[in-house]
């Protein structure tokens, strides 16, 4: 079983302290965590750092974590410019970026992004990995697609990694999950889905792989899960619900369910449950207190697990 941790992205306006996240991330590269993952969130009450931006912030902070997104909600962004920032991202991080992309759902304020509410978002998903894969591969592109036109246009330098980043996918529905097998390097399950969810989706994706011609051993799953140890459940249960509701709003009123919370060993069985289903990584992600959960997880949790 392979572990990532979260990073920190949600300081309120002026609370920033870098060298408390540069103290995190050393001590998760001590601790042996494989990676340090954000979110991406533009918009919304809750704060939140730009993942790109942070993630050239993380990697300059250490020499050996794998920093990544899980997910880009891409049909939001300009194809061009986001392969752009990845590949500027991979470089400087010298290989060591990891990207997650996804579809998102239409509950968005999709004016805000020249997105128009007619676009068909799992074509406009296609046509700008496309462009995003075209310009990371090719030393010259021309695409006349429904979204977007090219015509000689050149990006350099290309990702440090050949060809590119590592693409984990996210989503729920089996069209989505074959999609990943398709044209991603992995399989990532949400934070907010629980892992009876996970168990459900996991078979969907080997059979995909197994009705692939591709080798099942180059492709990943992995697993978010939210998690916070106490020995005081009533405590636990309620802080992170309170946390929940702060980032997924009214929506997280209902998400409890989906989190690890209360003693090491009950947060221990919720993990062997999430490496049962199937995820071969599992990040890590508490919501609140995040350098002594972080200390208290690796000690206390990650041994029975594994």
């Amino acid at each position: 079983m392979r572990y990532a941790i979260s990073i920190p992205q949600h300081p309120a306006d002026g609370a920033f302290a870098p060298d408390e996240l540069r103290r995190y991330l050393g001590r998760a590269e001590e601790l042996g965590f494989e990676s340090a993952w954000m979110t991406e969130q533009v918009l919304g009450a809750a704060p939140g750092l730009s993942p790109l931006e942070t993630l050239a912030f993380a990697a300059a902070c250490n020499e050996r974590l794998r920093v990544g997104c899980a997910v880009f909600v891409t049909p939001l962004h300009n194809p061009v410019h986001l392969a752009k920032r990845i590949g500027t991202v991979d470089q400087l991080s010298r290989g060591r970026l990891e990207v997650g992309v996804g579809i998102g759902g239409r509950a968005r304020m999709f004016s805000a992004f020249d997105v128009g509410v007619e676009d068909n978002l799992v074509r406009r998903f296609n046509e700008g990995l496309q462009v995003m894969k075209a310009l990371w591969t090719q030393p010259e592109v021309d695409i006349d697609g429904e979204f977007w036109q090219l015509d000689g246009a050149r990006m350099e330098p290309k990702p440090f990694q050949k060809p590119y980043p590592p693409l984990w996918f996210g989503g729920s529905k089996p069209a989505a999950l074959r999609r990943a097998v398709r044209q991603g390097d992995g399989f990532f399950g949400a934070g907010s889905s629980t892992t009876a969810r996970f168990a459900e989706q996991v078979p969907v994706v080997r059979a995909a792989l197994a009705e692939s011609d591709r080798d099942a051993a180059d492709f990943r799953i992995a697993k978010r899960v939210y998690i916070v140890v106490d020995d005081d459940v009533d405590r636990a249960q309620r802080r992170m619900t309170e946390a929940l509701i702060a980032q997924y709003g009214d929506f997280g009123k209902t998400l409890l369910p989906v989190a690890a919370c209360g003693s090491p060993d009950t947060c221990a069985e919720e993990l062997r449950a999430v490496a049962a289903a199937g995820a071969e990584m599992i990040l890590i992600n508490p919501l609140f207190d995040s350098a002594d959960q972080m200390e208290r997880i690796t000690a206390e949790v990650l041994p029975q697990v594994s």
